[in-house]
């Protein structure tokens, strides 16, 4: 039974094929369920702080059912993907039933596309890293797997980190940074390795060169089947799927910063270097990613047994109440900043002091 509240996620691939055939409106019915009907469940469901035994964790980190949920994902995102290019390039739909189409695609690529992915990725298993880097191809975003596992992991909370957002940050100042930032720090990190084995940089090895040529491939592949729309429409889609990813990542980490000592080493990774929420609802929908503190913590702990932090900053709401707060600077930061604790914005001073941080 545990297992059966994540289907939750399922809604929105329902969401947007139940929304084209009813018309109209009904089209933004994947949004619909992300950013209102989940939170407002959260309202009622309340908080889960609930952490699995010893023995539990034992069980349920072996159990397949858990990883099935995520494995339907990946074709059944494909299939969305492609439907979607050809019912955009068919030109039936009118303005607002394009918008709402296009926007749930995306809202399900960045909640399934990428968080999905999230999880896969960081798995030991090579069957489980292809199908994470296949649901990044559909989002064009696959750098960011590289990325994240050998870059935001390590510097996580520090100023070098693209993927955290500073205090005092917008997330539209928060967004170019991070997007541009990321690929260039994967690019660095792959040149780093490559050069390490001594291999060219520029050839077959480089695993960005060969991410880029797939999502090329992907892009002519749209185009040949069904024109300039479908290519249209996997650009636009694939925006809103890693802006998604982004404003996750602007809230995950916002103005927390890890101690550098004096030979300018940080601090190891702890729980209180990420923002925990455990909206119950939420947590079901995104494979318990609200928990980031304890997977910071344990990377390679799978999404069921991550565990609720007490130890770490809490968020006031859910992340779908925070993505709102998130487009609202004034307000993201009249609620958050009196939040941050005191000794993260004494880092902060430091490293403003020392020129590490802009004022």
């Amino acid at each position: 039974m545990q297992v059966l509240p994540f289907f939750l996620v399922y809604l929105l691939p329902l969401g947007v094929v139940v929304g084209y055939l009813l018309g109209g409106w009904c089209n933004f019915l994947t949004p619909f369920v992300t950013f209102v009907l989940i939170p407002v469940i959260d309202l009622f469901a309340g908080r889960n702080t609930y952490n699995p035994s010893a023995d539990e964790e034992k069980i349920w980190n072996e159990l397949l059912d858990f990883r099935v949920v995520t494995w339907l994902l990946v074709p059944i995102q494909t299939a969305l993907l492609f439907w979607g290019a050809s019912v955009v390039a068919d030109g039936a739909l009118r303005w607002h039933e394009l918008a709402g189409f296009v926007f749930g695609i995306g809202t399900s690529g960045g909640v399934i596309g990428i968080n999905v992915a999230h999880e896969l990725v960081h798995k030991h298993d090579n069957w489980e890293r292809f199908l994470g880097n296949w649901l990044l191809w559909l989002t064009s975003y696959m750098h960011w797997g590289l990325e994240h596992i050998a870059g935001h992991h390590a510097k996580v909370a520090t100023p070098v980190d693209p993927a955290t957002a500073r205090l005092n940050e917008s997330f539209y100042r928060f967004w170019p940074r991070t997007v541009l930032g990321s690929y260039r720090s994967a690019w660095r990190i792959e040149s780093a390795r490559l050069e390490r084995k001594g291999h060219r940089v520029w050839g077959p090895r480089n695993r960005v060169l060969r991410d880029n040529l797939l999502i090329v491939l992907l892009i002519a592949a749209l185009g040949l089947l069904w024109g300039w729309k479908a290519i249209v429409f996997f650009l636009v889609q694939s925006f809103v799927a890693f802006s998604l990813l982004e404003v996750v990542n602007y809230i995950e980490h916002y103005g927390l910063l890890r101690v550098r000592n004096e030979a300018g080493e940080f601090e190891r990774v702890l729980p209180k270097h990420s923002w925990n929420a455990s909206e119950r609802a939420t947590n079901y929908f995104l494979f318990n990613l609200q928990r980031h503190s304890d997977h910071h913590y344990k990377p390679a702990r799978r999404y069921q047994i991550l565990r609720h932090r007490d130890d770490a900053p809490q968020l006031p709401v859910g992340y779908g109440g925070m993505l709102v707060l998130a487009l609202v600077p004034r307000l993201w930061f009249r609620v958050m900043n009196p939040r941050v604790p005191d000794e993260m914005k004494e880092l902060h001073g430091r490293e403003v002091a020392a020129g590490n941080l802009p004022a």
